[in-house]
């Protein structure tokens, strides 16, 4: 159990079924991409945790990169997707897959999708810790996914509440 500000959180998926998972999605990206050198696209801050321990476990050459946005308030998705750090190399006919903390609504990443394929990649694939199902307003082709899980608000390995909570090994959820 946890508090943090007025809400309490309760263990939901251990650390060891995370880093389990994570060697599996670790496999399939390196045999999809056993022939390429592909980029990953971190999206900041909640992917850092999933998409460090994601590069440990691939063995393919691959390189990596950061671009930070922004769409939640508190506990809720605002809808609203602001870049806040771009890219600063190119991308252009390179294999790209984003590293995303958490698909919910699905507007960030395909915000995020439509701005990299503007800029004539390769491929992009996205490669995702969380799903939620049930939240979804964007028809999106998700590559690797972690956990599916329920619409419920979760914390920790890189998410947070409020700028909080990402320190922890588990993924917890709200009461």
């Amino acid at each position: 159990m946890l508090i943090i500000n007025d809400k309490t959180f309760r263990p939901f998926i251990s650390a060891d079924a995370i880093q389990t998972r994570i060697q599996e999605l670790a496999g399939q990206i390196n045999e999809a991409y056993a022939d390429q050198k592909p980029l990953l696209v971190v999206v900041l801050n909640g992917a850092f945790l999933f998409a460090a321990d994601l590069m440990k476990n691939l063995t393919i050459p691959c390189e990596i990169t950061f671009i930070r946005v922004a769409s939640y308030t508190a506990t809720e998705s605002t809808g609203q997707l602001k870049q806040i750090l771009g890219l600063s190399e190119s991308v252009a006919n390179r294999h790209l897959i984003v590293i995303e903390d958490i698909v919910d609504t699905g507007l960030t990443i395909s915000e995020v999708c439509e701005q990299l394929s503007a800029q004539n990649p390769a491929s992009i694939a996205i490669a995702t810790l969380l799903f939620k199902p049930a939240a979804l307003k964007n028809k999106i082709d998700l590559h690797y996914v972690g956990f599916e899980i329920e619409n419920q608000f979760v914390l920790g390995y890189g998410l947070d509440y409020d700028g909080l909570g990402r320190n922890t090994k588990d993924i917890l959820v709200l009461e």
